[in-house]
């Protein structure tokens, strides 16, 4: 994060999130699902059944939020999605916008089955991109073989979109010829509320083949200083967009199921990222909600990770508190005050791999940063939060930002946002938390240019990647410069992202960006690895 100094250059016009994805091009071939011949071309072959409510036996909430109360009764769809539809109503391609159901609030299943060809017109299929589009009147939810995966703030793909919008679905970024799928579109009338005198039909219903674009171009640079960068960064690589139209971005973090979280500090939000191209909101209102808001340049949450059961951990700024998002909804507030003085404004945070929060705290995020009256503590911070006690491990810096482990546990690396100290500091670290032996691992203070330093990631070998001047500087576990990876935008923070770990986000100023390497990542909640290690 930035000083009030530098804020008024990153403060611009909200536009809406816009989508960098293969996915949302215009596609080399189309098949339409209505009609005959282009549905026999897939082998493919619709079937519906209406649905309806019953009851069911269900257990009110309990303590712990979820259904673990009281017996009661409550209400079920049935069929289920899974249900074995050999006996369902097969319906014709032509007959899709037939208007079926029983009017005001009805549901239906429609179940679209087909198989991936060896071309669709004369283009090849394999290794291209399938995505399933469906508009539905009124609202849709989409399963793909038997799976349905909403997450927080998902606006569309599988769950409803909107009233009578598409909903767009990546069946596969690799498709191979012969590879069957089996689709179920689960269709309501609305509004809901109203009950209206309409009945539930398909406008609209294609399959789309995308073909990777084979000129595609990068958006930055790669310094490479020292011939060891080869080895992290292919020869090839190049930095993608994907994703613009935001504030100011910060603190990426890679969920496990599949997606990207990141913040918006300025605009007060964390954002979810799917590789289908989908931006939405995952939450609002991320950092701080009170009357005077309007006083804060950056209210909204700032860092975030995950601990070892996959829960949210998040850095908000306005509330001057590190929260964790528990699966039931609920916030628990891990650290808000030391010594009965509240926190400045939590800014960067790591998990060590035995539950242990480390958490940097500057007043960035306060409205008048290192001058605001409401700065209680006389220091920056780094704290230490295990078994429910805040530690304070180290004062030594101004504007401590950035954080992150060595791959063995045994360093703490943290770096300082001060234009007249650019320094990655190095600790060593004991099983109670406490740091020692501290010493300048790198010192960037010579570089032209008017940023300090901001995020850092570690790769499962040991080299750090650091938001400093200029771009993201490559330096390897020994302390030695190796590269810099220059995007069109400055990057404040980065997430190892992708199932295999390999692909470096950028959250930049107000665009995401994205760079395929060599060597993975050390992620939250993933295993342990000693330096040099490298699957």
């Amino acid at each position: 994060m930035v000083p009030l100094t530098l804020l008024a250059m990153l403060i611009a016009a909200p536009i809406a999130p816009a989508p960098y994805d293969d996915a949302y091009r215009l596609p080399a071939a189309i098949v339409d699902l209505s009609d005959p011949a282009a549905l026999s071309s897939v082998a493919g072959s619709w079937r519906y059944r209406d649905a309806s409510l019953t009851t069911v036996d269900a257990r009110a909430p309990g303590p712990d939020l979820r259904a673990s109360g009281k017996p009661i009764h409550s209400q079920q769809f049935m069929p289920r999605a899974d249900a074995d539809d050999a006996t369902w109503e097969m319906v014709p391609a032509t007959a899709l916008e037939q208007r079926r159901g029983n009017g005001k609030v009805c549901f239906g299943w429609y179940r679209l089955a087909f198989t991936v060809p060896e071309r669709i017109g004369a283009t090849e299929v394999k290794g291209g991109t399938l995505v399933f589009e469906v508009v539905v009147d009124d609202y849709a939810e989409v399963w793909v073989d038997g799976k349905l995966s909403p997450a927080l703030g998902q606006s569309g793909g599988a769950v409803v979109r909107g009233f009578n919008a598409p909903n767009r679905v990546v069946l596969t970024r690799d498709a191979k010829p012969g590879q069957q799928f089996r689709i179920a579109v689960f269709a309501v009338n609305g509004p809901l509320s109203v009950g209206p005198d309409n009945f539930l039909w398909i406008r609209s219903a294609t399959l789309e083949l995308h073909r990777p674009l084979l000129d595609a171009r990068s958006f930055g640079s790669v310094a490479r200083l020292d011939p060891a960068v080869d080895a992290l960064v292919p020869a090839d690589a190049r930095i993608e967009k994907v994703a613009e139209g935001f504030e100011f971005l910060e603190g990426p973090v890679w969920h496990p199921d599949g997606y990207l979280l990141f913040s918006d500090p300025n605009a007060n939000r964390i954002y979810r990222w799917t590789p289908d191209g989908q931006v939405s909101v995952y939450r609002t209102k991320s950092g701080y909600k009170g009357a005077n808001i309007g006083e804060y340049h950056q209210p909204g949450s700032n860092g975030l990770t995950l601990d070892r059961e996959g829960r949210l951990t998040i850095d908000e700024h306005g509330n001057r508190r590190v929260t964790r998002l528990e699966r039931t909804g609920a916030l628990t507030v891990l650290a808000d005050r030391y010594q009965g003085k509240r926190l400045n404004s939590p800014n960067d945070l790591v998990y060590r791999s035995d539950g242990a929060l480390y958490f940097t705290d500057p007043p960035f995020g306060l409205p008048r940063v290192f001058d605001d009256p409401r700065k209680e503590l006389p220091y920056s911070g780094v704290f230490c939060v295990k078994d429910g006690a805040v530690k304070l491990v180290s004062t030594d810096l101004i504007g401590p930002n950035g954080i992150a482990f060595s791959p063995d546990e045994k360093f703490l690396y943290v770096t300082n946002w001060d234009p007249q100290r650019k320094v990655v500091m190095r600790y060593e670290v004991a099983q109670d938390c406490t740091l020692s032996a501290g010493r300048v691992f790198f010192d960037m203070t010579s570089a032209p240019g008017g940023e300090a330093l901001d995020g850092m990631k570690v790769d499962q070998r040991g080299n750090l990647y650091v938001s400093g001047p200029g771009g993201v500087w490559i330096l390897s576990a020994e302390g030695k410069h190796l590269g810099t990876i220059v995007p069109e935008q400055l990057a404040a923070n980065m997430a190892w992202g992708d199932a295999d770990g390999r692909t470096l986000y950028l959250a930049a100023h107000t665009a995401l960006y994205r760079i395929r390497l060599s060597v993975p990542g050390i992620r939250p909640g993933g295993p342990v690895r000693v330096a040099g290690a490298v699957p």
